[in-house]
């Protein structure tokens, strides 16, 4: 893909171009003096026009600073209900609460995915992340690639339609020069290329050796002692001012309640009185929120609030690890956590506020999914849609129309390869999980369990395998499954082939 944006000194009547941008998948490429600028130097306004008309013609695409932004908030780890709008009453959540009051809110939104990295390329390329060649968690190892380049991303896309595209937090897609965020679509990247940082050090942990982990635009930067989630809203506010004049897409892929859960003393000391480990997890819930606060309160001082979409959303369900003392999120009533397909692993919490583009404090309770927002964003944002094939679908019309039936007959999740990955087929009500896995409660499955239906709408707990009662239901939706597989086997076989050009 390949746009191009004239810029030029908005001094009223002697603006003068200074330097055509092209912009490529792979680059961001400036056309100085010794090629377009001298040229043309100098061109005054009305000369601009004449320019600019030829440009149009020949395919140029000026950015369009009337189109809306888009900022993408990523959470991560986050359980079901862990917001007051979504529930919980002993969380401290007043700015996802007032992004709530200014949108929509989503009570049936899944997760591309039950772990961070597959979530993540769902999310960014509006595939199943199988399909996307990340069917589980990539290496947190610098020198590892991770999801394949051929990938087209949502920031490719908008990128390549003039608008500015930044990366922030983490990435977890790739630790190669090919597979990090400046070679995916984001022309400014800081952040953490691997799982999770300490907020701190910026070191990773997970195992040895400790290695730090904190990167601008693919070289290693240090902030030692800076915490992180500061710096984070730093360069979130940074960005909106520097690119406030053009359209931009800022992917903020905040790394927070995942663990290491490191709340800042103030709300430690509001949850003192939660039991452990809530008290930690919501110390750390309530950080994160202040800090969207932060964002959205820049937005408004910018005065670009009403005209820019903010998408929040956790990547999967809350964590049951060890590093995360076991818990800490809340899933309510739903079966299972991170690293599982029953409900409490991908049922997540989602809002998405524009105020001068849709409607304000309502719900929707249709089925959505992560991967919906690639296509749904761009439908937003006026650009053409890719031609390549979307597993996501647009949400535009269930956001108008509170009436509007969900674009999904069907959808599919598969988390890892082979013949023990853990897959579900989801038409209508019916759930089919194989191979299913529940980290809340492991000894809860037994070998009769390896295909496991559910009713959502007569039992949304999933706490009965309905598999022997129906029998049809089971078949159906497994030859469904091997439909789906054989489509994701396909493209990928497809990809490992050399090209004949």
């Amino acid at each position: 893909m390949r746009a191009y944006r004239l810029e030029w000194d908005p001094a009223p009547f002697t603006g003068t171009i200074h330097r055509l941008l092209v912009m490529t998948r792979d680059d961001r490429l400036e056309l100085m003096p010794s090629t377009f600028y001298s040229m043309f130097k100098p061109i005054t306004i009305p000369v601009l026009f004449t320019v600019f008309a030829l440009a149009t013609v020949a395919g140029i695409v000026a950015a369009d600073p009337k189109r809306p932004n888009v900022l993408v908030i990523y959470t991560d780890d986050q359980g079901t209900l862990d917001a007051n709008c979504y529930g919980s009453d002993d969380l401290i959540t007043p700015h996802f609460d007032r992004l709530a009051k200014t949108g929509i809110r989503f009570t049936q939104m899944y997760s591309p995915s039950a772990i961070c990295s597959a979530s993540r390329a769902g999310l960014l390329t509006g595939r199943f992340p199988a399909r996307a060649g990340v069917p589980s968690n990539v290496s947190s190892q610098e020198g590892v690639a991770g999801m394949p380049t051929g990938e087209v991303t949502i920031a490719e896309v908008m990128r390549s339609a003039g608008y500015r595209t930044g990366h922030i937090g983490k990435w977890h897609l790739g630790f190669t020069p090919e597979t990090m965020p400046n070679a995916q679509g984001f022309e400014s990247s800081f952040g953490h290329m691997g799982g999770c940082i300490d907020n701190y050090s910026h070191f990773f942990y997970w195992n040895g050796p400790n290695r730090h982990d904190l990167w601008r635009d693919g070289k290693e930067v240090w902030q030692d002692g800076r915490y992180f989630g500061d710096a984070m809203v730093d360069e979130c506010q940074n960005l909106i001012s520097q690119w406030k004049d053009e359209p931009f897409f800022i992917y903020w892929a905040i790394n927070w309640p995942h663990y290491p859960l490191q709340g800042t003393a103030k709300w430690r000391q509001k949850y003192s009185h939660l039991p452990n480990p809530r008290d930690k997890y919501a110390a750390f819930v309530s950080s994160l929120d202040e800090r969207i606060g932060l964002v959205i309160d820049h937005l408004e001082k910018e005065g670009l609030r009403d005209n820019t979409i903010v998408v929040l959303q956790s990547d999967h369900g809350h964590s049951v690890e060890e590093r995360t003392f076991g818990g800490g999120g809340n899933c309510g009533s739903y079966r299972g956590a991170k690293g599982c397909l029953f409900e409490g692993g991908i049922r997540v919490p989602s809002i998405i506020s524009w105020p001068a583009g849709i409607p304000q404090d309502q719900v929707r309770d249709q089925m959505a999914v992560g991967c919906d927002w690639f296509p749904t964003l761009i439908e937003l944002t006026g650009i053409e849609m890719p031609d390549h094939h979307l597993d996501g679908a647009s949400l535009a019309a269930v956001l108008k129309d509170p009436n509007a039936t969900t674009p999904h007959e069907t959808f599919y999740w598969q988390l890892g390869n082979g013949k023990n990955a853990q897959w579900v087929v989801r038409k209508g009500d019916w759930k089919l999980l194989g191979n299913p896995t529940d980290r809340t409660d492991p000894g809860s499955l037994g070998k009769d369990d390896k295909l496991f239906l559910a009713n959502l709408s007569q039992d949304p707990t999933e706490a009965t395998n309905l598999a022997t009662q129906y029998p049809d239901v089971v078949e159906s939706l497994s030859q469904m499954q091997q439909r789906y597989a054989a489509s994701i086997t396909e493209t990928i076989q497809a990809k490992a082939e050399p090209s004949l050009n």
